[in-house]
C-alpha cells in the first residue's frame, strides 16, 4: 500500500513511518493541474479560497461566519462595494523555511483568498459590523424593518 503514493503521486513515503503511508488519492492536485494556465493572482487565490464561510439570515440582521484559523484581524479586511456587495479577504503568509529544517508534511494552505457576496435589498450596508475571535471572523449586516402596509378601514355607506 506504501508503494502506491510514491508511483502514482510523486510523494516521498517511508515504510518505516507510520505517517505516510498516504493512501493514493485520484484527485489529488487536480485543481493545482486545471489552474496551470490560469494567472498568477488566480492560483495563489484558488490555494485559500476555500475559507469556508456560512450565511444565515435572523430577523435582525444577515450573519457571515468564516473559519479563518491562525489569522490575525489585521491580516483580513471585509469591504461593502457599491452595489451592495460584501467583500472578504486577506492572506495567510507561508511559513519561513530555514536551510537546516526538513519538512515531513505541509498540509496548511497560504496564500491570498477573497469571497464576495450580493446583500439582499434589505441589508443596511451603512451599518455593517464586524469581529474577530478565536479565528473565527464574523460579519454582521443588519437589516431594515418591513414596511408593513397601512391598512385603512372604509366605512360601508347604505
Amino acid at each position: 500500500m506504501s508503494l502506491i503514493p510514491s508511483i502514482f503521486g510523486g510523494r516521498r513515503t517511508n515504510v518505516f513511518d507510520p505517517f505516510s503511508l498516504d493512501v493514493w488519492d485520484p484527485f489529488d492536485g487536480f485543481l493545482s493541474s486545471a489552474l496551470t494556465n490560469a494567472p498568477s493572482s488566480a492560483r495563489e487565490t484558488s490555494q485559500f479560497a476555500n475559507a469556508r464561510i456560512d450565511w444565515k439570515e435572523t430577523p435582525q440582521a444577515h450573519v457571515f461566519k468564516a473559519d479563518l484559523p491562525g489569522l490575525r484581524k489585521e491580516e483580513v479586511k471585509v469591504e461593502v462595494e457599491e452595489g451592495r456587495i460584501l467583500q472578504i479577504s486577506g492572506e495567510r503568509s507561508k511559513e519561513q523555511e530555514e536551510k537546516n529544517d526538513k519538512w515531513h508534511r505541509v498540509e496548511r494552505s497560504s496564500g491570498k483568498f477573497l469571497r464576495r457576496f450580493r446583500l439582499p435589498d434589505n441589508a443596511k450596508v451603512e451599518q455593517v459590523q464586524a469581529s474577530m475571535e478565536n479565528g473565527v471572523l464574523t460579519v454582521t449586516v443588519p437589516k431594515e424593518e418591513e414596511k408593513k402596509p397601512e391598512v385603512k378601514a372604509i366605512e360601508i355607506s347604505g
